[in-house]
C-alpha cells in the first residue's frame, strides 16, 4: 500500500546502501528516488518535491552537511534524516543546528529508522 504518496529522497554515495534502503522503503509503500551525492540531490530537488530526505554525511563532491547547509538556505522547512558511519559530536551538532530532524549512526537499524520516518511523515 502506498503511504499516501509520501515521497522520500535517499542520498548516499554507497550504491549498495542506497539501493538497500530504497528497496526497504519501497516495500513499505513509499515513493522513493535516490541520488549519489549532495549536488545530485540539489539538482533533483530543483524540479521535484519530497516529504523527506535521508542523506549520508560522508560523500564526495558535496557531503551531507554541505548539502544540508544549502538546503537550509533554500528550503528551511525540509525534513531531513542524517546517516553516518562516523558519529562525531561536531557533525551531530551542526546537523541539528541546520534543521536535521534526526541523526542516525550506521549500520542503520531499520526498525528505528522506520519509526522516525513515520513520526516525520505524520507531520509532513
Amino acid at each position: 500500500m502506498l503511504q499516501a504518496n509520501k515521497r522520500i529522497l535517499v542520498v548516499d554515495d554507497e550504491e549498495n546502501a542506497r539501493e538497500a534502503l530504497s528497496k526497504i522503503l519501497i516495500h513499505d509503500g513509499y515513493d522513493v528516488s535516490s541520488v549519489a551525492n549532495g549536488l545530485e540531490a540539489l539538482n533533483f530537488l530543483r524540479s521535484r518535491e519530497v516529504e523527506l530526505i535521508i542523506t549520508d554525511i560522508n560523500m564526495p563532491e558535496m557531503n551531507g552537511l554541505e548539502f544540508l547547509r544549502e538546503l537550509h538556505r533554500n528550503r528551511p522547512q525540509s525534513n531531513v534524516i542524517m546517516l553516518t558511519a562516523y558519529g562525531e559530536v561536531e557533525s551531530y551538532l551542526e546537523a541539528m543546528n541546520l534543521g536535521a530532524f534526526e541523526y542516525i549512526n550506521k549500520p542503520v537499524k531499520y526498525d528505528e529508522l522506520k519509526k522516525v520516518i513515520k513520526m516525520i511523515l505524520k507531520c509532513a
